[in-house]
């Protein structure tokens, strides 16, 4: 039993560590260029594979979600790269909606291997806890939906955050597909109006009327999420323990 904690909780070390290095790596500007310049190195070779590109594209979203990476660049390089050729744009989007939610998938089944049953153990000792988690699981599909259509929730940490939950993995999958998608159709179309890879690496791209409609979409499912949410855990607290959501308003 002792072993299988240390396991989870060296496992947890690991995934933490990830997240701190790729912060740096993303946000740090001297570290922030040196990534830049592997990734276009990576992105020039991925360009001259000819009809395996886009699939070679798809399939580094998989690495990317569990190294907190950014996919952006990955969606516009696709693009960017292969929107003109066999196949097009359909293709391109295919293999990379494809490819994330393959990569959010993995994610989330790590978060729940490495710390899910630790959890269990804390929940269930609070009435109060459990209640709102069975809640969440119960509307999760609606919860990673809208989460997936908020530029307010970071993606990477939120395919580890889902798997804590007791949200199926089969309604955290097809949420987070659908969720996704029009995000993809959007980022691969403006990919292919781009002209030079670095602009693409470096993400200087031209606010687009669509791009201006996703960001206040994605504004309005970050309220509803919150709205949606936080109804959620009255409605919980309210049946673990009566007079709890009364109280604390006042």
């Amino acid at each position: 039993m002792k072993h299988r904690l240390w396991i989870r909780v060296g496992a947890a070390a690991v995934v933490l560590a990830v997240f701190a290095i790729s912060t740096v790596v993303v946000t740090v500007p001297a570290y922030r260029s040196a990534f830049n310049a592997r990734l276009t190195g990576f992105l020039e070779t991925v360009r001259g594979l000819g009809s395996w590109g886009p699939v070679i594209v798809g399939a580094a979203f998989i690495p990317a979600c569990l190294f907190f990476l950014p996919g952006s660049p990955l969606t516009l390089f696709g693009g960017f790269a292969f929107g003109q050729t066999f196949g097009g744009l359909a293709l391109v989007t295919a293999c990379v909606s494809a490819g994330s939610t393959l990569g959010a998938s993995a994610a989330f089944l790590v978060g729940r291997s490495v710390a899910r049953g630790w959890i269990e153990k804390k929940v269930a000792a609070h009435p109060r806890f459990r209640a709102l988690d069975a809640a969440v699981a119960d509307q999760g599909f609606k919860i990673v939906l809208l989460t997936r259509l908020s530029p307010a929730f970071p993606f990477s940490l939120l395919n580890y955050a889902f798997g804590l939950t007791r949200v199926s993995f089969r309604d955290f999958v097809l949420a987070s597909w659908i969720g996704m998608l029009p995000g993809t159709i959007l980022y691969v179309y403006i990919g292919s109006t781009v002209g030079a890879l670095a602009d693409v690496v470096a993400g200087k791209i031209e606010k687009s009327p669509a791009q201006q409609a996703l960001f206040y979409a994605g504004l309005a499912a970050t309220l509803a999420v919150t709205l949606f949410v936080t109804r959620i855990a009255n409605r919980a607290l309210a049946e673990a323990v009566p007079g709890e959501t009364d109280a604390g308003s006042h």
